[in-house]
């Protein structure tokens, strides 16, 4: 389908320079996020309890924001890493805050919210440490946040998707916290730019990310001699996906990371791990955030929302991770969508 007309007005988006100046970058970003979020996305609804904790890390500290449904009961937790190109964004952000709220209340759970620190001047691997360490503290501060340390699950936007699903490779080799679940939406995965829709033109200048602004943003990220292939960097370069946990996928149509959940998704379904993937059609990059003006943007939110909400509170078996657990996943229908097997 074409591209919604909505977004008409707000594209294209103007790319990034390269010699771009990054604590210039982060600070317009964010202040210009906040108030793009005021024009288009619906406001959150109120929770019991929203409290800001400093935890450590390697070499300082970092704040995680955790949002309640309600003080009276142990829930699941959802950990929500935020996007920005890895450069910018914060945990405080209006629209962090809106979708932590969103996801507490719809899902009925505990969300966290991590401020992870920032490259250039922290380049990779921390920011992915930041995240392993969130996870290592709400999974040894359970009691004390009300979560129920059976069901702790991960889910990020753009580069917080691509921490969210390397944080999943990372806490399997390592036998971290058990992650449960992912929620992956307009994931990064592929930090060599060389699936077919990194290389379209159209994709690549037309819309709400650039080819230009991969290049530049993962430069920042890596440093301009990181490997590209290093799976924990580049999820989709893992030599192995069996035993990841079950994956709810949404990639837009108009978006040159298009391609990277979709194939993500088919390595994880060829792995036998449970896997629903969507193709949102009409949607550019991060338009998801535009439920105050977009019925196909409130649709995605509550794509996104229901799919924690049901494997929270399904009364059916969760899935798990692993060939055996097919079965499981056909009975379930976590299956990839028509608009996946179009796409491969």
């Amino acid at each position: 389908m074409p591209i919604d007309p909505i977004l008409a007005q707000f594209l294209p988006r103007p790319a990034l320079e390269a010699g771009t100046d990054f604590t210039n970058l982060r600070e317009q970003h964010n202040a210009d996020g906040d108030a793009m979020t005021l024009q288009v996305a619906e406001p959150g609804p109120e929770v019991a309890d929203r409290r800001v904790v400093t935890i450590p890390v390697a070499d300082g500290t970092i704040e995680l924001i955790v949002f309640r449904p309600t003080l009276e009961e142990a829930l699941p937790a959802h950990i929500y890493i935020h996007g920005g190109g890895w450069v910018a964004g914060t945990a405080h952000s209006l629209i962090v805050d809106i979708v932590c709220r969103e996801r507490a209340v719809g899902a009925h759970c505990v969300a966290i919210a991590v401020n992870y620190r920032k490259a250039p001047e922290f380049p990779y691997p921390i920011a992915l440490m930041d995240c392993e360490a969130a996870l290592t503290w709400v999974h040894e501060h359970a009691e004390e946040i009300g979560v129920d340390l059976s069901i702790i699950t991960v889910g990020g936007g753009s580069a917080g998707a691509n921490l969210a699903a390397a944080l999943t490779l990372k806490a399997r080799d390592n036998r971290g916290p058990k992650i449960a679940f992912q929620l992956l939406e307009v994931p990064a995965l592929d930090l060599t730019l060389s699936l077919p829709s990194h290389l379209d033109p159209d994709l690549g200048t037309n819309y709400a990310l650039h080819r230009s602004d991969g290049d530049v943003l993962i430069d920042a990220y890596l440093g301009e001699d990181g490997d590209r292939q290093d799976p924990y960097a580049s999820p989709l370069y893992a030599g192995n996906f069996s035993g990841l946990p079950p994956a709810r996928i949404l990639s837009a149509e108009f978006d040159m990371l298009r391609d990277d959940g979709g194939e993500y998704a088919q390595r994880l379904r060829e792995a036998g791990v449970p896997v629903e993937f969507t193709l949102e059609p009409g949607h550019v990059h991060n338009s998801a955030s535009f439920t105050k003006i977009m019925p196909a943007a409130r649709a995605w939110r509550e794509s996104a929302v229901a799919a924690l909400r049901a494997f929270f509170w399904s009364t059916e078996p969760r899935p798990s991770g692993g060939e055996e657990f097919q079965e499981l996943e056909d009975e379930l229908n976590f299956t990839t969508s028509a608009a996946l097997q179009q796409e491969l």
